[in-house]
């Protein structure tokens, strides 16, 4: 069957794989749509590894349950795209994403698990979870990013009427803002070096207001709102100029979530750490609890995920879409693949 492949630096071309089968009692699915994630522009940019078929967002129909009795052909699904031993104190604690072997057959990101920039793939049946009928495929699809963000404004523990500011207006800085407002933040705003998207944030009503961060007069700005730093700072970028503006713009005994992958090593100003006794925290994924509340909210309406889709592309249009979201000019900051559409 057709797919999508990394096939070098920067670079997606369609291939040819073998029809995925019910292995160990995997559940063997038909994708609907697939959504391009900021970790699969990492990997493209880096172009490896050579070879993977990417894709760990994703909706799709059940071909084969294989183990799952639970589950019909024609169900509707979604996954943890992750491969954890749950055997650890971290899976048994509900915290797969520490599990040392978490990543290690992940879907779509790992050579050995083929993801969902094809026709059909093939999941662990245990983090296959059946979602309800009302949840569209388009939104299914963006169940995973969503939790991601979740993931970060809890690690933030808000509180009402915090101000915060969101480092990065892709798709997981506005999914952070947009639940930072539903979890009782006053004033929400992003900074961003793509004016379009910074626009977009306000206009989508993730963030009262956006900053762009290539102004000479940045910092006086961003903070007039907030003279004595914000209460919490949450990076969505991941290089040394966002981490470092991050715990600049930030209050004493604040709060930084650092949410963006740096691909190398960053330098940052630690002193600032030190001097405002800083609460720093990485965030990596997210818990099975996030994940399946994500879908709830959806489910019953209460996070509108589907207002974030900019375009839905075929597999042979893969490559332009990885260019259109890197471009640093268009609008655009979620695109889905559609494996079944010519």
């Amino acid at each position: 069957m057709k797919c999508a492949m990394i096939k070098g630096i920067k670079k997606i071309e369609t291939d040819e794989i073998n029809e995925p089968t019910s292995l160990n009692g995997s559940v063997v699915i038909e994708v609907k749509k697939a959504g391009i994630c900021g970790s699969d522009i990492h990997n493209w940019d880096m172009g490896m590894p050579e070879g993977l078929v990417m894709g760990h967002e994703f909706c799709g129909t059940v071909i084969n349950p294989g183990a799952r009795t639970d589950l019909q052909i024609g169900d509707k699904v979604t996954a943890l795209p992750i491969s954890p031993c749950n055997e650890c104190a971290a899976c048994k604690s509900g915290n797969p994403q520490y599990c040392p072997q978490t990543w290690t057959y992940a879907v779509g990101l790992s050579l050995d698990n083929p993801g969902a920039y094809a026709p059909k793939c093939s999941i662990r049946p245990d983090m296959v979870i059946k979602v309800p009928d009302n949840v569209t495929d388009n939104e299914v699809a963006m169940v995973e990013p969503a939790a991601v963000a979740l993931h970060a404004v809890h690690l933030a523990d808000l509180e009402v009427g915090n101000k915060v500011l969101v480092i990065g207006a892709g798709i997981i800085g506005d999914l952070c803002a947009l639940f930072a407002k539903l979890n009782g933040a006053s004033y929400v705003a992003v900074s961003e070096t793509n004016e379009k998207r910074g626009e977009k944030s306000v206009t989508l009503k993730c963030a009262d207001e956006w900053f762009n961060a290539k102004d000479e007069n940045f910092m006086t700005k961003v903070l007039k709102e907030c003279p004595f730093g914000f209460d919490v700072v949450i990076d969505c970028s991941g290089n040394s100029a966002a981490v470092t503006t991050a715990l600049a713009t930030v209050k004493p005994n604040g709060c930084v979530v650092l949410v963006g992958v740096a691909t190398q090593n960053i330098s940052i100003p630690s002193v600032l750490v030190v001097t405002k006794e800083l609460r720093v925290y990485g965030a990596i994924a997210y818990t099975v609890d996030e994940f399946t509340e994500c879908i709830d909210l959806i489910s019953r309406k209460k996070l509108d995920v589907e207002k974030f889709v900019d375009d839905i592309v075929p597999i042979d249009e893969v490559q332009k879409a990885f260019e259109r979201l890197t471009s640093g000019t268009d609008d655009a900051i979620k695109i889905l693949i559609d494996p079944q559409k010519n």
